[in-house]
């Protein structure tokens, strides 16, 4: 019984993330309230970049232009995503500021499936079995994530190095994807990469937002702050135009889908990775994390495969539409 003792002994000293700040619980519900807004948000943008496409008479699936852009700012329902959108930041910010970044970003997971629901309303494509089993995969696998991260994190000094190793990966990120735009932006499922782009940035946000938090708390705000700012600004900026264009091409629960996946994941590794805060964790919950991380992109991308959207419009089935408040 050696090997259960082995076990044991990981979890006792594994068991120090609410057990020795239980504050961190305070920001479970934050971020929960911050995905409610989120979904909201993305619905009621998706609208309004509908609307534009419709007025333009042009696609902003090959990227919007600046015209598109201006007048996504008379559109109510583009302005009212965009608060939403807002305070789901602001929910996030105040939600980094108790809990650690690992257990703050998966939750924003749950926006996926409330996305998804409403958009069944509006669109009038109700859910399948399939797609609610997909839902039950990917809330499943977080709630696992969220509960060993609960445990197990820990929030750890952010030193100089670090935080420099975090800003040249965004430069190498940005470089990479302004390459990959001007490549990819007229080809065939350049969705995805748009969806995959933003992903990619919002984690870099959460992760910049996380370190200036931490300063302010600490009172050490110095120059390298400042370019973190700069830096999440940056990233705020193209991701959200990224997000923008990938709502031109697909329904606001498939962006969501990708953004829920991608963002967490690459979250979760700068965490790991760079900030450390599970470095105290055992072989028991980095092997949950796996598994659980597994389970959920699993759902994630069963969603997008059975979503039923896709399936009555490959099928070309008559379907009633719904509708979100009146069409502005």
């Amino acid at each position: 019984m050696i090997w259960t003792d082995v076990i044991l002994d990981d979890v006792a000293d594994g068991l120090i993330g609410v057990f020795r700040d239980p504050g961190i619980l305070i920001g479970i519900p934050l971020a929960l309230l911050g995905a409610v807004f989120m979904s909201f948000g993305a619905q009621y943008q998706h609208r309004g970049v509908m609307k534009v496409e419709r007025i333009s008479g042009s696609s902003g699936s090959s990227g919007l232009s600046g015209g598109q852009l201006l007048q996504l700012l008379t559109r109510p329902s583009w302005v009212a995503g965009t608060v939403m959108l807002g305070l789901a930041i602001a929910c996030q910010l105040a939600a980094l500021a108790f809990a650690p970044l690992i257990l703050v970003q998966p939750l924003g997971a749950v926006s996926l499936v409330i996305t998804t629901l409403l958009n069944a309303r509006v669109s009038g494509h109700k859910p399948t079995g399939a797609s609610i089993r997909s839902i039950a995969f990917c809330i499943g696998g977080i709630l696992v994530f969220v509960t060993i991260a609960a445990f197990v994190a820990t929030e750890m000094p952010i030193s100089d190095g670090q935080l420099l190793t975090i800003l040249g990966l965004l430069v190498v990120v940005l470089a990479v994807l302004t390459t990959l735009w001007l490549l990819l932006r007229r080809a065939h499922g350049a969705a995805l990469f748009y969806i995959a782009a933003a992903g990619v940035l919002y984690a870099f946000v959460a992760t910049l937002a996380k370190v200036v938090i931490k300063n302010i708390q600490s009172g050490d705000f110095g120059w390298l702050s400042v370019l973190c700012i700069v830096g999440l600004l940056l990233a705020v900026s193209v991701g959200a135009y990224f997000v923008q264009t990938a709502y031109s091409v697909g329904p606001p629960d498939l962006v969501i889908a990708g953004l829920t996946v991608i963002d967490p994941i690459v979250a979760v590794l700068i965490g790991l990775v760079i900030l450390q805060e599970a470095a105290t964790a055992g072989p028991w919950a980095i092997g949950g994390f796996v598994l659980a991380g597994v389970i959920a992109i699993y759902g994630v991308f069963s969603l997008t495969k059975n979503h039923p959207q896709i399936v009555s419009d490959s099928q070309e089935l008559p379907i009633l539409r719904g509708r979100l408040g009146d069409e502005k």
